[in-house]
């Protein structure tokens, strides 16, 4: 086995043995390279049938090449689609930046679908690499009735055993990608074909990294217009992954504020 070998057979485990343990699940995709990855798993995993939903919590204002492309694979994948939308960012905490009060929106509208369809696990596809406050997480991580994660008090995981707590109100946040890297993402992509949203290829020398909504999110100087010359990239790059996201050159705390409170 090499290195993507082992990760992917990681992944399929995280992903099986969250089916084994909570019920109502489902899957968090915000139809950028990494939840497209970590669906593609899922559909290896379960033999070419994702077998809980996919949820989109939609802001109203993801680039339309997304939506087009949302809409494509739920019918060429056969996905059970579940929409949610976010409130009105006047309702949203106004002692945040203003980056982070519009993506916290997404936390309030996740919040939302978790209550609705009485989720007892939420599967997610953040990477302990792409942002610091992400590196403090837990395969396995449970957020309390109030939807909030307690960094200092979460569980120890030893040889591959997940906690699984079942109290009333709680429910679990599951990430099979957090040990992957970004470079290992787009090998991965390269290996197995997987498709994506185009935006993430370089046109008229701009391509965008890291997709999210089109008010906060910048596409960076890029002549990568295919999955290897990503790659290459990669290789050489000093640009931090989400240079492209207006959040993170706010204030220092706004990011591990946000997923304290929920975000995803």
């Amino acid at each position: 086995m090499d290195d993507l070998d082992q990760l992917e057979a990681q992944s399929i485990y995280i992903l099986r043995e969250a089916y084994r343990n909570l019920k109502p699940l489902a899957m968090l995709w915000s139809l950028g390279k990494d939840s497209n990855v970590m669906l593609w798993l899922a559909r290896k995993a379960f033999l070419g049938r994702v077998p809980f939903p996919v949820m989109h919590v939609d802001t109203g204002k993801k680039f339309p090449e997304m939506y087009r492309f949302r809409d494509e694979y739920v019918r060429k994948w056969g996905l059970d689609l579940l929409l949610g939308d976010c409130p009105p960012v006047e309702e949203i905490d106004p002692t945040l930046p203003p980056a982070a009060r519009s993506a916290a929106r997404k936390t309030a509208g996740l919040a939302t679908m978790i209550e609705k369809y009485s989720l007892e696990g939420v599967i997610a596809g953040i990477r302990r690499d792409e942002q610091a406050t992400r590196a403090k997480e837990r395969v396995f991580s449970p957020r309390g009735s109030s939807h909030k994660w307690d960094v200092r008090n979460q569980p120890p995981e030893f040889w591959d055993q997940y906690a699984t707590p079942h109290e009333e109100g709680v429910h679990i946040r599951v990430h099979p990608l957090l040990s992957w890297r970004e470079i290992d993402i787009w090998r991965y992509i390269e290996r197995e074909g997987i498709p994506l949203v185009d935006l993430y290829f370089s046109k008229n020398g701009l391509r965008y990294r890291s997709l999210g909504d089109q008010d906060i999110t910048s596409p960076i100087e890029s002549n990568a217009s295919t999955v290897a010359e990503v790659i290459a990239e990669l290789q050489t790059t000093r640009t931090s992954e989400r240079a492209g996201r207006a959040m993170d050159h706010e204030s220092e705390d706004a990011f591990e504020r946000l997923r304290v409170a929920g975000y995803l």
